[in-house]
């Protein structure tokens, strides 16, 4: 490998382990300190929602404006959350075939709801479920796009580094680090 693919996939990790840190940070750490993740008092929060569009159901159907700004912050920010992962699932992955991407992405997201309905860190809620995967598969479907315009997995691979240079590293550095991600 020569040296200036070497640091575009050093940079290419870098970026996704900087994503991934900002994920924990988000769906496990928002709510809680990690030294309040194992309280006992926790337990007694606890919220499970296994009916599938309930919560999306009740922000449409919620009268107040902070209800339906929440709701619009938790639906987009769901999706939007994902897209990253759906993108690099297929850059780092041999195989790129959408339908194992988006279980991966099914399990992570399923992962990520147990933990936080087991720690009560949050609501564990199957539409989250629904809509990580939809972001993940946007992701996947952008990565798709890209190598069809591109036609080529290197210039593909090229396009997604200055991407993450230009845009993916800032936000989600300022997001990790100068951001209280307390909701």
């Amino acid at each position: 490998m020569k040296k200036r693919e070497r640091i575009k996939t050093v940079f290419l990790y870098g970026v996704f382990i900087s994503y991934i840190l900002l994920l924990i940070k988000i769906l496990l750490l928002s709510r809680v300190s990690p030294l309040e993740m194992f309280n006992s008092q926790g337990t007694l929060f606890r919220s499970i929602n296994l009916i599938p569009f309930h919560s999306i159901m009740q922000y449409i159907s919620g009268s107040s404006d902070t209800l339906r700004r929440l709701a619009f912050g938790n639906v987009v920010g769901n999706i939007v959350m994902f897209i990253p992962l759906g993108i690099f699932l297929p850059l780092f992955k041999k195989d790129k075939r959408v339908l194992v991407n988006l279980l991966f992405i099914f399990i992570v997201s399923l992962f990520v709801e147990i933990i936080q309905g087991l720690l009560s860190i949050g609501v564990s809620d199957i539409d989250d479920i629904i809509l990580n995967c939809l972001g993940g598969w946007i992701g996947i479907l952008g990565y798709k796009f890209l190598l069809f315009i591109l036609r080529d997995e290197k210039k593909v691979h090229a396009a997604i580094t200055i991407l993450s240079a230009i845009v993916g590293l800032p936000v989600i550095l300022y997001l990790l680090f100068m951001v209280q991600m307390r909701f």
